[in-house]
């Protein structure tokens, strides 16, 4: 349906756009911008288990993700952590997402794992670097569509 051409530039874009939204999460958490912590409106408590660290996971790996630096193993410990967040914090309410207020934790979950396993896309800083050391990059994933 869509030429393959746009791909890896498409997958680029979701990296960034969920990146962006991961990192801002972390930042209102850490530093209480854009409105503090969702739960509080402030910032979290210096060191606080387990949601500044949280955020600081939030902040870090949603910019790397963002610029596409350290993007598989960024992806995975943030998918991991939003793993955590759902089963620990919110599937204990309710088991859907949709009761339990965990949509967006089961969200960036599944994301992030996406990006871990088909990669930054064409527009990253890991494809940049791997170019210039002339190490062979994996092209991203071309999901196979049923005729």
């Amino acid at each position: 349906m869509f030429p393959a051409r746009l791909h890896g530039p498409v997958l680029s874009l979701f990296r960034m756009v969920t990146g962006v939204l991961f990192l801002c999460h972390g930042a209102a958490s850490l530093f209480g911008i854009l409105g503090g912590n969702p739960m509080t409106g402030h910032a979290l408590p210096f060191a606080e288990w387990p949601g500044w660290w949280a955020a600081l996971i939030q902040l870090v790996c949603g910019g790397l993700v963002l610029i596409g630096l350290l993007t598989r193993p960024a992806a995975l410990l943030a998918s991991g952590s939003m793993a955590y967040a759902y089963f620990v914090v919110h599937q204990p309410d309710h088991l859907l997402p949709l009761h339990n207020g965990g949509e967006l934790a089961a969200l960036f979950c599944w994301s992030f794992l996406l990006v871990a396993v088909l990669g930054p896309g064409n527009w990253a800083l890991d494809v940049l670097l791997s170019r210039r050391r002339g190490v062979a990059t994996e092209p991203a994933a071309r999901p196979s569509v049923p005729a």
